[in-house]
């Protein structure tokens, strides 16, 4: 019994102190909770984030060539509505996914008078466009950013 015990605590700290683990099983805590939060399909989509002199897009799009209508609907329907959230400083959805303690979302919710967010449709998903003359809140961006470009891992890309 000790012995398992003590093989227990060794993996339970070689995950704390292994960057590598850690990150691996924050991806798969994402991608694995994402269909709580989003209703199309994450392993048939990709998110794009582009950061910006004043702020930044975020695409959802389908991937690769095969134009799945039903997976274009959900993105559409799910960043429109998501847009109109952020616009209101509502960031449930991303606190509820990636955690309340989220690079830069605190500031987002509170600055969120001084973002101009934009939904657009696309052929093959949709975008919300991301503003702000407030360094602080570009800033702000950027890091929220970033933090889901490494917590989505292979579900994610820059551009």
């Amino acid at each position: 019994m000790i012995d398992k015990i003590t093989r227990l605590a060794g993996l339970v700290l070689a995950l704390l102190v292994s960057p590598a683990a850690w990150s691996q099983s924050i991806q798969e805590h994402v991608h694995g909770k994402s269909h709580e939060v989003m209703p199309f399909d994450v392993a048939k989509t990709v998110h794009v984030f582009r950061m910006t002199e004043d702020g930044g897009v975020q695409r959802v799009v389908v991937r690769g060539k095969n134009r799945d209508a039903r997976q274009i609907a959900l993105i559409r329907q799910h960043l429109e509505h998501e847009a109109m959230q952020f616009q209101m400083g509502n960031f449930g959805d991303p606190a509820q996914l990636h955690g309340a303690l989220m690079p830069g979302l605190a500031e987002l919710h509170a600055g969120a008078a001084a973002i101009k967010i934009a939904y657009k449709p696309l052929p093959d998903g949709g975008e919300i466009d991301f503003s702000s003359s407030d360094i602080k809140l570009v800033t702000a961006i950027h890091r929220w950013f970033g933090a889901q470009l490494s917590e989505h891992g292979a579900d994610a890309r820059s551009e």
